[in-house]
């Protein structure tokens, strides 16, 4: 993989990693207002922002095992740690949006 085709991959895995936990933020506010079905839409999105950042990862992995080494960078450091973070982040809005739901059901 050249250089440029590298560096759009990492831009990628940052962006969508990102937006991925942009969503989820969203999400948390949704449910705080008790719109359930509007947090679920946001997951979906986060979800789906996740899912290409990861398969951005996935592309740079298999360079890696197919014997072509990847040389470290702060933009590839920079990218994996927002993966990991919208990873996190994603999995925390779940359980906040559970609570909501549990809130918003003894409240009614």
């Amino acid at each position: 993989m050249n250089e440029e085709k590298k560096l759009e991959v990492i831009m990628g895995l940052i962006m969508n990693s990102g937006e991925a936990k942009s969503y989820a933020m969203e999400a948390i506010r949704s449910a705080k207002e008790f719109k359930f079905q509007e947090a679920d839409n946001y997951l979906k999105e986060a979800n789906n922002s996740l899912n290409i950042a990861h398969n951005s990862q996935t592309e740079l992995l298999t360079q890696e095992a197919s014997g072509e080494p990847v040389n470290i960078s702060l933009l590839m450091v920079h990218g994996q740690d927002h993966l990991m973070t919208s990873l996190n982040f994603i999995d925390l809005a779940k359980e906040v949006i559970d609570v909501y739901k549990e809130i918003y059901t003894l409240s009614n």
